[in-house]
Formats: C-alpha cells, sequence, structure tokens
C-alpha cells in the first residue's frame, strides 16, 4: 500500500524524466496510433524498442498534458490494486484528461481501473511488452472498449533516417547486424542487448510464469536465434537442455512469442490441424538481438536477411507462412483468405543454387495461380518470364522500401 504523496512523488520524477527525454526520430507508427473517445489504446511491442518514446511524440504532436506512470519503477514495487482509488485522487487534482500507463498489466485489477477512467472521459495509453495483454488479460472489463496496436523496433527506412545513410547495400549490410533497438543502433553496445535479453527471459518470461529452470529456457532462447529460419518442432527438441517434456517446450515457445522475442511461422496448409502439426520456421523480431547472442561460427547472412524480409512482411500481413510442395518458397501471404504474394529469399543467386530457389517459387506460383513472384537479394536484379509466370530478381533494400 502507498500513501498518495508517494504517488504524487513518483509522478512529478517520472514526469521530469519522461519530458525531458529527447523524443528522437519520429517513428512511422506514430500516425497510425489509433485514437477513438472512450477506448483504450493499447500499444505493445519488444522491450526497449520504443514504446514511451512514441507516448512523448504523441504527446507533443497534440500539445495536451499527460500524466506518464511506468509501473515497473522501483517505488512502485508497494502498488496493489487498492492504491487505485489513490492513484485517482492524483490524477483528478492535475486536471489532465491523457493518461499514458507503462506496464500497468503489473498491477491486478488494472483494467477495472482503466475503464473507470474512460467512463469518465479520459483518454487512456497502455504500453506492454507482452502481446497477451491484448487478449486474454483484459478480462470483460475492456472486452469491446480497446483499439490495438503494435510497435516494432526501427525498420529498415527508419534505420536510414537515424544513421543519416543512403538506401544501398551498405546500409542494409549495417542493419542485418546492427537491427533496430534504438539504443542499440545508437551505441553499438552489444551489453545493452545482452541486458535487454536477460530482462526478457527472466522478467517478461521466467517471473511471470513461475519458471524454476532458468538456464534451461535460456539455452533454449539461445539456440533459436542461433538457427533463423529453421523449420522447428517441439517434439525433435525434447531432451536438449535438460527439457523432457514437448508440452514444456511448446510453453516456452509461446513465451518467446507474447514476449516479442521471436516468431514461428506456420507451413502453409489449408488444414489448420497440420498447419499446427507441421515444424515451423523461427524468426528474430530484432535482427540485432539475434546477432549479438546468436551461437553460430558463421555470419549466416542468408539466414538474417530472410528474417529481414519476414520482419518487412510482419509489420504489413497478419497471415504469413512458408510454402513447401516439391521444393520450398520461403514467405507466401494472405489476405482475406487467399494468398496474394509468394517471395523467396536468398542471399547471392549462383549457378549451385539457382535452380531450387528458382523452382520452389515457380511451384508456389503454379500452386495459388499468381503472375508474379519475388527473389528477393543482396544485390542482384533479374527479370525471368515462363509459362505465363514472371519472376523478379530485386535486391532487399529495394524490395523493403517499395510497394508490394
Amino acid at each position: 500500500m502507498l500513501r498518495q504523496e508517494e504517488i504524487a512523488l513518483v509522478i512529478d520524477s517520472q514526469q521530469e524524466y519522461f519530458q525531458g527525454k529527447d523524443q528522437g526520430l519520429i517513428r512511422e507508427s506514430l500516425s497510425k496510433i489509433p485514437i477513438v473517445e472512450s477506448f483504450a489504446t493499447i500499444i505493445t511491442g519488444l522491450r526497449r524498442c520504443g514504446k514511451s518514446t512514441l507516448l512523448l511524440q504523441l504527446m507533443n504532436q497534440k500539445n495536451q498534458n499527460a500524466i506518464y506512470l511506468n509501473f515497473e519503477d522501483i517505488r512502485l514495487i508497494a502498488f496493489e490494486p487498492s492504491d487505485f482509488p489513490r492513484l485517482y485522487s492524483e490524477i483528478k487534482q492535475r486536471a489532465v484528461q491523457v493518461i499514458f500507463f507503462d506496464e500497468v498489466q503489473l498491477i491486478e485489477k488494472w483494467e477495472i481501473f482503466v475503464n473507470q477512467l474512460l467512463r469518465e472521459g479520459f483518454f487512456v495509453f497502455v504500453t506492454g511488452s507482452n502481446a497477451s495483454l491484448l487478449s486474454g488479460e483484459l478480462g470483460t472489463h475492456l472486452t469491446g472498449r480497446h483499439l490495438s496496436m503494435e510497435l516494432f523496433p526501427f525498420s529498415y527506412q527508419e534505420f536510414i533516417s537515424f544513421t543519416s545513410s543512403a538506401v544501398s547495400y551498405e546500409s542494409l549490410e549495417a542493419y542485418l547486424k546492427i537491427g533496430g533497438i534504438p539504443e542499440f543502433v545508437k551505441s553499438k553496445n552489444e551489453l545493452i542487448i545482452a541486458a535487454l535479453l536477460d530482462d526478457i527471459l527472466v522478467k517478461d518470461i521466467a517471473v511471470r510464469h513461475g519458471i524454476r529452470d532458468v538456464a534451461s529456457l535460456k539455452q533454449l532462447a539461445l539456440y533459436l536465434l542461433s538457427n533463423l529460419g529453421v523449420p522447428t518442432s517441439a517434439n525433435k527438441l525434447v531432451g536438449m537442455f535438460g527439457i523432457k517434456s514437448a508440452v514444456t517446450i511448446l510453453d516456452f515457445f509461446s513465451y518467446f512469442q507474447n514476449s516479442y522475442l521471436m516468431d514461428f511461422v506456420p507451413q502453409f496448409s489449408y488444414s489448420l490441424k497440420a498447419q499446427n502439426r507441421n515444424p515451423k520456421k523461427v524468426y528474430a523480431l530484432d535482427l540485432g538481438l539475434a546477432t549479438a547472442v546468436s551461437t553460430s561460427f558463421s555470419e549466416n547472412n542468408g539466414r538474417k536477411l530472410e528474417n529481414l524480409i519476414y520482419l518487412h512482411l510482419r509489420r504489413k500481413y497478419n497471415s504469413i507462412h512458408y510454402f513447401t510442395e516439391k521444393g520450398e518458397c520461403d514467405f507466401v501471404v494472405s489476405e482475406k483468405g487467399k494468398v496474394t504474394h509468394a517471395i523467396q529469399v536468398c542471399y547471392q543467386i549462383s549457378d549451385e543454387n539457382f535452380s531450387r530457389e528458382y523452382k520452389g517459387l515457380l511451384q508456389a506460383l503454379d500452386f495459388f495461380n499468381l503472375e508474379i513472384g519475388w527473389i528477393v537479394t543482396a544485390n542482384q536484379r533479374d527479370r525471368l518470364e515462363e509459362s505465363g509466370k514472371t519472376v523478379e530478381l530485386i535486391p532487399a533494400f529495394e524490395f523493403i522500401t517499395m510497394e508490394l
């Protein structure tokens, strides 16, 4: 339990820090924040990807006074649901209508309090680093009364703006290594990435879900981040790192995904049962994170490039699969239940791999009755036509700056 005076001191302290922050690069997502009266805006994303900075940019854009409160502050460790009335009194005294709550899901019954604020005409923005904030944790009290969006680390376009680079092969190579965590892009200090990974695995996963064997959790995470784009199944991993149950591994997969550490892409099938049964490909939600913690001795730029293209597609589309028939196509994208795009990724097309990459893409184009597909490369261009199908080889730095 906290006294109102203690709550007021924390708000004042955080407010001074929040308003004194450099708002940095204006994010592409700023214009996409959903704001509707009587609806809470829920923003989720990877830790340190810039959620609080996005709120600062929103406040500056709208020229509004707002209260910002981050519930991860050690001074709020004793905050309980019974303290919400005192927080409410403090909000009313300050005569503001816009409230920014960061990681408020750490406090039980937070959604009841947010619902109360919405009923009284406040605009409430909630940020968090767990995707489950958008689903079960909202409970019945905010059902139908929230709008959601995801914030990702810097895109390639944001990366080149932040680093004052040009669209080029060289800046693409830098992005493959550095990724888009703003602090890491700025400092290049890998200790930042190591600390970020530890926070995700310990605070967001182990503590949250009561996991005692943190060592096995970390070993599995490192293994997956070192095997980007590789089909993976829980059954094949049983016994590794001392994890004896496929159910436990599936739980870990879910925790990794909900914390925005990595995604698992299913194989395309019209059967949901088959999608769940078949191996899934793993991709990191930030390339710098994967680079800094990878246990692989090779640069493996091909896998990183594939991951980059996945992240580009992930920002735009909700339904992404890989396709396997006789050959394989890295990505097929669906909109409204219909596959609309097929994309193959190969760092460098050569005599040895051309047939495999080309035929895998053609098979996807035939299967989904598409006329055009892309082979995304590091720095190669070409245009091939066969049986009414067009295949374009295109450098990744051009592909991710064009409209599909």
